[in-house]
């Protein structure tokens, strides 16, 4: 695999499969263990681990039994990013409680990806290149590897359990690190060989360079790190005062001229890229999700006022909160986990 000029050695593969852990919550027969999966949702700071079993209900969302969150280590390259992912595998494997089995891993990861050949085409805040990450992690665990898009994936899980319920035409926009929007027409998830749903880059001339390698991309002021990034750069202020947008949030709130423009130019921007997406597919429904949909109405009543500023002909959308939140990765790594599962199970037939 390469990156940029350079070939990227994949750090060593630990044994994770059953057989190496011991212990009947890991036996290799199962017998009469309560299945469960390990789903990772893998952001380009954070990567959000689960330990889940199916719940009672069918329809449902399934048991959180373990949760953790760790640091991706992007910063330390992509060798150390991915040694991440697979400690946090190993972490979750070590904490089965007596009476569970793990019997797949659902990846949600962002960048580019090819689902089909289990593929990061391009993850820009974590340096991944034509990284195969769902046979690394199939090599490590010898279990079957759901694997996504974690905006995708987050769409999915709205769509089967969440907000996007009962709309089988809609969109989910999720705004955290970056930028992007899973596309769902008549029930399914449009994939656009990797590439539909990221709004956040491209479309731009001038401004900010962007990971992507464009300038002045949505992502670089619109995400909630590109916020407190331009807040930074225009005040002077440090990473350990503006972290997020949060911070610029709560200083637009007590007076501060500067943030109160940030936080308005960023939010116009997510509607006029809500808008595009209405005025192609004239979805009837936008579900809003990331981190950023924390801010409550101070996302949302602004921005429906925005997309509905960049419509003429086109009915408005209605804009929901995502009602699994900032989790709606992680349930959607989840639903590619237990979908993986079947789908090895069907093999064995």
């Amino acid at each position: 695999m390469m990156v940029g000029e350079e070939q990227l050695a994949f750090p060593a593969v630990p044994d994770l499969s059953p057989s190496s852990r011991g212990g009947a919550a890991a036996g290799a027969t199962g017998a009469g263990l309560r299945p469960a999966v390990i789903a990772l949702d893998v952001g380009g700071t954070d990567i959000k681990s689960a330990l889940v079993a199916r719940g009672a209900d069918p329809d449902g969302l399934d048991e959180i039994l373990v949760e953790r969150v760790t640091s991706t280590r992007a910063a330390e390259g992509p060798e150390a990013s991915v040694a991440a992912v697979l400690a946090a595998v190993e972490a979750l494997r070590a904490e089965v409680p007596a009476g569970y089995q793990v019997r797949g891993v659902g990846l949600a990861v962002p960048g580019t990806v090819d689902e089909g050949a289990g593929l990061v085409v391009s993850a820009e805040n974590l340096d991944w290149v034509d990284l195969p990450l769902r046979q690394v992690v199939a090599d490590a665990t010898r279990l079957p590897v759901g694997f996504g898009h974690d905006v995708r994936a987050g769409g999915l899980a709205e769509a089967r359990l969440g907000a996007g319920r009962g709309a089988p035409d809609h969109a989910y926009v999720s705004i955290g690190t970056g930028i992007a929007a899973a596309i769902v027409l008549r029930g399914e998830v449009y994939v656009g060989r990797g590439y539909a749903g990221e709004i956040g880059h491209g479309g731009a001339h001038g401004g900010a360079a962007c990971p992507c390698g464009g300038t002045g991309c949505a992502e670089t002021f619109a995400s909630a790190a590109g916020m407190a990034r331009s807040y930074r750069e225009l005040t002077g202020a440090t990473t350990d005062e503006v972290p997020g947008s949060a911070e610029v949030l709560a200083r637009a709130h007590a007076g501060d001229a500067v943030a109160r423009e940030v936080w308005d130019r960023a939010v116009d921007r997510l509607g006029e890229l809500v808008a595009e997406m209405v005025r192609v597919l004239a979805l009837p429904v936008v579900v809003i999700g990331g981190g950023l949909v924390r801010a409550g109405d101070d996302l949302m009543v602004p921005l429906d006022a925005a997309v509905r500023s960049y419509l003429t002909i086109h009915p408005a959308p209605r804009l929901v909160p995502a009602t699994l939140g900032s989790a709606a990765g992680t349930y959607g790594a989840t639903v590619l986990a237990w979908d993986a599962v079947g789908a090895a199970a069907l093999e064995s037939l």
